[in-house]
């Protein structure tokens, strides 16, 4: 899929209230979960036993963390979004997050990005708020809703 070209930090206000069109699908292997496991600590079962998520999990198989799905963010908002470099870009927070439905290992993701929000900052920075809306490939229903708040200065 083309990417959608923002040309920088001014041309971000002609994109407000607008859905991007989707990025090109990101993978999420069984490897990601386990490194994820191990970054966190989180190794419960469900996300790392892959033979007994077989038989006991309502899905048949191992499902990445929430948390992995969030962190995500970055990749499909990159795999969706054409920006030249700029100086510095942070994720400044969250201010919803919901997630909404599985990810098994092996789902493709891409997001539905909506830039709800600009705001000019000091040192020729921007604030931006992302509404972000995140399918799997092949579910009847997104599996992440998030707002982000990322800021980028040039």
């Amino acid at each position: 899929m083309a990417k959608t070209f923002i040309k920088g930090n001014a041309d971000l206000k002609n994109f407000v209230g607008r859905d991007l069109p989707p990025g090109d699908w990101v993978e999420v292997t069984q490897e990601m979960i386990d490194k994820f496991a191990d970054a966190t600590g989180d190794h419960q079962w469900i996300h790392v036993d892959v033979e007994r998520a077989k038989k006991e999990s309502p899905y048949k198989t191992t499902i990445a963390h929430g948390y992995l799905t969030l962190s995500l963010m970055p990749e499909l908002r990159a795999a969706a979004l054409d920006m030249p470099p700029g100086r510095m870009g942070i994720n400044y927070g969250l201010n919803k997050v919901r997630f909404t439905g599985p990810v098994p290992a092996g789902s493709r993701l891409r997001a539905v990005l909506n830039l709800a929000a600009v705001e000019e900052l000091p040192d020729h920075g921007v604030q931006m708020q992302w509404s972000a809306t995140v399918y799997r490939e092949g579910a009847d229903k997104p599996i992440l809703v998030a707002e982000t708040l990322v800021r980028r200065f040039e």
